[in-house]
């Protein structure tokens, strides 16, 4: 793969990666209940591992032109991500957690972010409606090779942003309870709204 085409999709990629999501609410609400972001960012980080693996293997694109398992994976993501804000919704960040409680849900922090990542129906379309622009079968890369090039700089750059957003939320907030407690109210009810656009998006179909 030449430059230009590295340079165009990095372009197209951190516009995306910047746009506020479901992701972006899960780092910020991280950021202001525990010590460390990176178990969050890295579970984030370890659900996009997971598609760039099925995109590299080709099997996203039975996802993708399946109908039926693509329903199944948007009410799946959307009933995970209303879960999830609604817990953040009923627990506000909470700054004075002891480090014993932080450690020991690191794991679980981890496997929230890969499922707020790894269920989001909207990766599947990211992976499969931007990933082939940048893609040229006629290269002496293989497009497997090519595929898995761009899902790791697409990974790189969510690493990044999501560990700049978190710290800096923690950072920004740490000695305004009451701001901490409203950004991380709002970051749940983000969760819950995007939860409840994709689900009616794809029941409207």
């Amino acid at each position: 793969m030449n430059t230009t085409t590295l340079a165009a999709f990095l372009a197209v990629d951190i516009l995306l990666v910047f746009t506020p999501g479901a992701d972006w609410a899960y780092a910020i609400a991280a950021g202001l209940r525990d010590r460390s972001v990176v178990p969050a960012v890295a579970g984030l980080i370890a659900g996009y591992a997971g598609y760039t693996l099925l995109a590299v293997a080709g099997l996203v694109v039975l996802v993708a032109s399946s109908p039926t398992l693509l329903t199944a994976l948007t009410v799946a993501g959307a009933g995970y991500l209303v879960w999830l804000g609604w817990g953040v919704l009923r627990q506000p960040a909470a700054l004075t957690a002891s480090e014993e409680t932080m450690s020991s849900s690191r794991l679980r922090i981890m496997l929230k972010g890969a499922g707020t990542s790894g269920l989001n129906p909207k990766a599947v379309l990211l992976f499969f409606s931007l990933f082939p622009q940048f893609i040229d079968p006629a290269s002496h890369w293989p497009v497997a090779a090519q595929t898995g090039l761009l899902g790791t700089l697409h990974m790189a750059t969510c690493a990044v942003v999501y560990l700049g957003v978190g710290v800096l939320a923690r950072t920004v907030l740490k000695t305004r309870p009451s701001a901490a407690r409203a950004v991380t109210r709002a970051s749940g009810a983000m969760m819950i709204l995007i939860g409840a656009f994709l689900l009616a998006e794809r029941l409207a179909r």
